[in-house]
């Protein structure tokens, strides 16, 4: 029976590039590119080909592979396996690229920060200060060849091939034979008396001083070449010249030599060196210094190097939130370092968090999530979307808290282009609905008015038929003045929706109706949509050929791509009104706000500030005209009108705490019950009087025949009957008409009955005085 021997070679779980060597650390060994058979992830192998002749060189190699095997340290090349056959040495250690590439290629991306540096050689100092004190070792062998860089940047030391204990119970330093490496011996070593007094750190410092040099200066030409520090930074240069010194004994502990680094105005105290220290340590750290340090941790994210923050902080921040106490505070940080992912590892490492953060009950974790969604939303597909992320968000628009409530509303801008049938045209609209009529907080309705005409390009062309017309004309009875701005502006961004019978039955009635609103804003902007809308009309009247045309959107299924014309219509609404919100939840926490003066939104760029009147708790018509007051004068009547043209009207984001906000006051105008059946279609008119004519009856061309008789006869009479008939009205620019004369003759009645209702009282005080008689001390008997 024939038995074959296996290939220890080939039965080995990891294997080689096929690339080109990256080379490795003067000597024997050369680096390889690796990657594990079972989960193709990156590993480097240093493989040495045992030869005959050199048995002293096999021995290092054996020693170094002994050596990296044992030692266990943050700051030391990581072993991870390891073959030893007759013919090779192969270590596996975490995938790592040699120094002196690494930072030639940061120079040449132009990438290579002062941080990074600061850092790295923070590192190597630190793993010199566990080898000499924690092992009593000396490395022997400090060089730009023996540093290796990891995927997150940071600093490795390797090249373990030449240390021996500093006890002296193994030997004296093993010969190198490489003249490379000698070099970097310190000068003492040359004397062959042995006399120079030194300490067991002080070559490994010398060697420290000249990796400094390369770092900052290149590789080094020789050893006098020290004593010009080049490049080396201001601040370092002191302590590095304290490395390179003749004299063995004032060559500082890598511990010490550590502490006067870190000093105030060091080299290696910054920002960067403090952030790593941290997260080495965090899980020993207090919950409340975590929640600090995360806080401040997204303003230095920006100066910090692409790779530390993808490959150290990110599983720091998604470590925290799964398994720690951080909350909200992680949100900011991990949305920024999110920003250096790929579509791959964004989908793999961060959407999973951000799915179930949504399902958190906690208020601040929510808002946070709202706020920032335009920074992952690219990444979420519209099954996440639909019966994942939808289902959680939609409880926003419940929330007690107003500021929730208004994210959620604008976080709808993002998620409507992903959401299904369903929830777009019936779950959304019937919050919209709820929303914009019955919310307390003005900026909210006119937000919802705001978002619905920008995304009123999705929904269906039922949904919309059925919707926008409505939806719009309401929010111009708004009390809020931004909100009828939003109303009058909706319509103008959603024009190609419409068919002409709208535009003309539906749509230009409401809009002629705020030509008399008493905001300017509202006016201006109410008159140039009439225009519109009018130019449409007459163009068509003018060629019906192009009805057509105009009508080509209003069946039309719902389409993306016409979301962006509305893009940027009354965008001031969305990220102005959030200011005005924010200032009214400050003030007033709870559900149910103190009622104060609305404050104003500010208007467009080129429309006069609107004036900052107070808000009525009934819908803007001829009515608000009415005295509603006693203590309304004559002469505030007067000045009504000139305040409409009144410019300098004040700050528009101010609140008087103290006067009664009457927004939430919504039953005079919603006549409809928005929560159970949405926006519904404005109500057909009522039929006019019996025995009224229309105007169509009239023969306004000709001369009118004996047996109809004038028409306005009976109005002539009729006005004769009663009081006196005011002067010729249509001359006089009296927008009021008869209306008004009636209200006027009734706040005139109201007045005389209050003046003869003044004078009753007084004479009945007056009868009540003289009936008892003056009153005189000591001369009125009692009863």
């Amino acid at each position: 029976m024939w038995f074959f021997a296996r290939d220890p070679v080939r039965d080995f779980p990891f294997e080689l590039s096929p690339e080109l060597p990256e080379g490795g650390p003067p000597g024997p060994w050369v680096l390889h590119r690796g990657r594990k058979k079972a989960t193709g992830s990156p590993v480097s192998i240093f493989v040495y080909d045992v030869k005959p002749g050199v048995e002293e060189q096999t021995q290092v190699a054996k020693a170094a592979f002994k050596r990296l095997k044992t030692l266990r340290h943050p700051n030391i090349l990581a072993y991870i396996d390891g073959l030893e056959t007759d013919r090779c040495l192969h270590i596996v250690t975490e995938a790592v690229t040699p120094l002196g590439a690494y930072l030639k290629a940061r120079a040449e991306a132009g990438d290579l920060r002062e941080l990074e540096l600061s850092w790295g050689l923070h590192q190597i100092v630190k793993a010199l200060s566990f080898l000499v004190n924690d092992c009593s070792l000396i490395h022997n062998n400090v060089c730009m060849a023996a540093v290796f860089v990891d995927r997150a940047g940071e600093w490795k030391l390797g090249g373990l091939d030449y240390m021996y204990s500093a006890q002296g119970n193994g030997g004296g330093p093993p010969r190198k034979g490489i003249p490379e490496l000698e070099q970097y011996d310190p000068p003492e070593l040359a004397d062959g008396s042995g006399r120079a007094v030194r300490e067991k750190w002080s070559a490994d410092m010398w060697r420290l001083g000249c990796l400094i040099w390369e770092v900052f200066n290149g590789p080094l030409p020789r050893a006098a070449a020290l004593r010009n520090p080049g490049k080396i930074p201001k601040s370092l240069v002191p302590h590095y010249c304290e490395l390179v010194g003749a004299n063995p004994k004032v060559r500082p502990n890598p511990a010490r030599f550590l502490q006067n680094c870190r000093a105030p105005g060091g080299f290696m105290n910054n920002r960067f060196v403090e952030t790593n220290l941290f997260l080495e340590e965090i899980q020993i750290k207090e919950p409340a210094e975590k929640q600090k340090f995360f806080q401040e941790l997204s303003k230095s994210l920006d100066s910090f190097p692409e790779d530390f923050c993808r490959h150290k902080v990110l599983p720091q921040l998604l470590t925290a939130f799964e398994f720690g106490s951080a909350g909200a505070v992680v949100l900011t940080p991990l949305f920024k370092v999110g920003k250096f992912l790929g579509a791959v590892e964004y989908q793999r490492k961060i959407i999973p968090v951000v799915v179930k953060m949504f399902s958190s009950t906690d208020r601040a974790m929510r808002i946070r999530l709202l706020q920032q969604m335009e920074q992952f939303i690219q990444y979420l597909d519209e099954p996440t979307v639909n019966t994942q992320i939808f289902p959680h968000v939609v409880h926003g628009f419940l929330d007690t808290n107003p500021a929730i409530r208004e994210q959620t509303v604008k976080s709808m801008l993002l998620l409507a282009p992903k959401l299904n049938e369903t929830n777009l045209n019936v779950e959304l609209m019937k919050h919209f609905a709820r929303l914009q009529a019955k919310d307390e907080q003005g900026p909210i309705r006119c937000n919802t008015t705001v978002c619905l005409g920008k995304i009123g390009s999705y929904l269906s062309a039922g949904t919309r038929h059925r919707v926008l017309t409505s939806a719009f004309s309401r929010a111009t009875k708004d009390p809020f003045a931004p909100s009828r701005v939003a109303g009058v502006l909706g319509f103008a961004a959603t024009h190609n929706l419409y068919s002409m019978n709208d535009c003309a039955h539906k749509i230009l009635p409401v809009l002629c109706s705020l030509t008399v609103d008493p905001e300017r804003a509202v006016r201006d902007q109410a008159f140039k949509a009439i225009r519109s809308f009018l130019s449409k009309l007459e163009s068509v009247s003018e060629d019906p050929t192009q009805l057509a045309e105009a009508e080509k959107d209003v069946h039309a299924a719902s389409s993306p791509g016409m979301g962006g014309a509305a893009a940027s219509w009354a965008g001031w609404a969305v990220t102005g009104v959030s200011s005005l919100t924010s200032k009214l939840i400050r003030a007033h926490p709870t559900a149910a706000p103190a009622e104060t003066n609305v404050p104003q939104r500010p208007v467009p760029e080129g429309l006069p500030a609107p004036a900052p009147t107070p808000v009525p708790a009934t819908p803007t018509t001829s009515g608000h005209w009415e005295t509603q007051e006693e203590s309304k004068d004559a002469e505030e009547d007067s000045t009504a009108a000139d305040r409409w043209d009144d410019e300098d009207w004040g700050s528009l984001e101010t609140s008087n705490p103290g006067h009664k906000s009457q927004e939430s006051d919504w039953s005079s105008w919603e006549a409809e019950d928005a929560w159970e059946q949405g926006w519904q279609e404005p109500s057909p008119p009522e039929p006019p009087p019996e025995g009224t004519r229309l105007a169509s009856e009239y023969n306004w061309g000709g001369p009118e025949p004996s047996d109809k008789g004038d028409p306005f006869a009976a109005l002539s009479v009729c006005r004769e009957a009663g009081a006196q008939p005011r002067r010729d009205s249509w001359g006089d620019d009296n927008w009021e008409g008869l209306e008004a004369e009636s209200r006027q003759a009734k706040a005139e009645l109201a007045r005389k009955k209050r003046e003869e209702r003044k004078r009753e009282m007084e004479a009945k005080r007056t009868e009540k005085k003289t009936a008892k008689g003056p009153m005189k001390l000591g001369t009125r008997k009692l009863d």
